[in-house]
């Protein structure tokens, strides 16, 4: 299994998920962040009360899936949330070595 998450400009979140869920790709996780980085859109920077530098609002979405579904979301992803301007975003894809179920603790791995 794996994990991918993908660091999406806000107003790109809504087309990047309406197109996994309409290929299939329902489970994900998505949180409201700000960041700071080399790829930052100078465009797009806003002053942040709660941090004293220039940001860049955007959306973090992690989904775990079977290894053999990587390509296609990834390509989603890019293909949806891309602006072609620096600060579109990055995709990060890591392993993931077991998952459980809070509830009743089973593993829940999907091989």
């Amino acid at each position: 299994m794996k994990e991918i998450k993908a660091f999406i400009r806000p107003n790109k979140i809504k087309e990047v998920i309406s197109s996994l869920r309409r290929e299939g790709h329902c489970c994900l996780t998505v949180f409201e962040g700000e960041g700071t980085g080399d790829y930052t859109d100078p465009e797009k920077e806003w002053p942040s009360l709660k941090l004293p530098f220039l940001h860049s609002k955007m959306f973090k979405l992690e989904i775990v899936c079977e290894n053999s579904k990587v390509e296609a979301i990834c390509e989603i992803i890019r293909q949806n949330g891309k602006t072609g301007k620096s600060g579109d975003g990055l995709i990060y894809v890591s392993d993931v070595q077991d998952t459980f179920k809070i509830r009743d603790t089973k593993n829940d791995n999907v091989k």
